[in-house]
């Protein structure tokens, strides 16, 4: 005898908007407190930002907020749900004339010098007639980004979440009881709209009658090359330079490239300029020994951030029933536990366990001047 299909609601206390690591993860830490849907316009999760990911975590990486966060992070994904970290290395690679940018970069990132014969170690194809100036940083991680989105899915569905997929959002009315919320298919209800739409996030605040925050999507573009005359990548660092000029990571035995791009563009299903693309190569080959002689494939996606480059989490200040979860920039993944917790704690009224300037420092408010 065949299951019978559970019916999908039309009334929910949280819609959350989009279905990158923001919103997944978002439903999953407030499923427990209501009745969540996750309303997605793609055919599926994790299709733009969250689906195009460098997928790395790193301690140094950003600014004092998001080093705040990424740390009160760390424990979930390092050790829940057997964890979604391994281990990888931070390398930073440096010429002559980079001096300064080089030591800023080190220090910011907490990466200790090391010889340039000793990073050689690390990443056998440098050129040490090219490359002068070396750090490392033990603790940097791949993040496996398809189990840490499968275990939030799994989490909020446990507690009852719908996920609609190629459902976009075409309107949002405020009405006395919370939203209506207009769709291809027909209209919802709910008392808190969950903004974590990444680039499209500021649109979806205009469709809600409220003032956009500012965000700035940005394309930053990846090609995949063969491993450097056939060796065995596996066990390769991160590798950085000062200022992005180019980053690099061991892929599945191949080599993932980064010219490190950051376009200002409007939102939308990005994909790289081969003129930017062949700048970063160039940058790249110019610091190692073996030269690219084949692409693999190449993609882009857009990176969003506000115009301090902390993410944007809490309620508008115009409405107490609208949230916003976005500009995350390129460090949803390894912020992702810390700001969906966040996020729980601020609608449901209860402590959060981030230093309050930190809690500050993400409102809404600051943008809204």
């Amino acid at each position: 005898m065949l299951g019978r299909a559970r019916k999908q609601s039309s009334s929910y206390d949280f819609a959350i908007i989009g279905a990158g690591i923001a919103g997944v993860s978002a439903a999953a830490a407030l499923a427990p407190f209501g009745r969540v849907v996750v309303l997605e316009a793609e055919e599926h999760m994790a299709y733009h930002a969250s689906g195009r990911s460098a997928a790395m975590y790193l301690a140094g990486y950003g600014n004092q907020i998001i080093q705040s966060m990424t740390s009160a992070s760390g424990d979930h994904l390092h050790f829940a749900n057997g964890g979604v970290l391994r281990k990888r290395g931070l390398l930073l690679l440096g010429q002559a004339g980079e001096e300064e940018r080089f030591a800023r970069a080190a220090a910011q990132g907490g990466l200790a010098r090391v010889s340039v014969e000793d990073a050689t170690v690390y990443f056998p194809i440098l050129d040490p007639a090219k490359v002068t100036m070396a750090a490392f940083r033990p603790d940097a991680y791949d993040i496996d980004t398809h189990q840490l989105m499968q275990n939030y899915t799994n989490i909020a569905r446990a507690d009852k979440a719908e996920f609609r997929l190629s459902t976009r959002v075409l309107g949002l009315t405020r009405t006395s009881e919370g939203w209506q919320i207009d769709l291809p298919q027909g209209q919802l209800k709910a008392t808190i709209i969950v903004n974590a739409a990444g680039a499209w996030a500021d649109q979806i605040a205009e469709l809600a009658g409220l003032a956009p925050v500012g965000l700035i999507p940005c394309r930053r573009s990846v090609v995949r090359i063969p491993a450097p005359g056939g060796a065995f990548t596996r066990h390769w660092p991160f590798v950085d330079t000062p200022d992005e000029r180019w980053y690099a990571k061991p892929d599945a035995g191949h080599l993932l490239v980064s010219p490190g791009d950051e376009d200002p563009s409007a939102p939308t299903d990005a994909y790289p300029d081969e003129m930017v693309l062949a700048e970063g190569l160039a940058r790249y080959e110019d610091m190692v020994t073996e030269p690219v002689t084949r692409v693999l494939n190449n993609w882009a996606g857009l990176r969003t951030f506000a115009r301090d480059r902390s993410p944007v989490i809490g309620f508008d200040p115009q409405d107490g029933g609208f949230f916003w979860l976005a500009g995350q920039g390129g460090y949803g993944f390894q912020t992702a536990p810390a700001a969906s917790d966040l996020v729980a704690d601020l609608i449901i009224g209860r402590n959060s366990s981030l230093p309050s300037q930190v809690v500050r420092a993400l409102s809404p408010d600051r943008l809204k001047d």
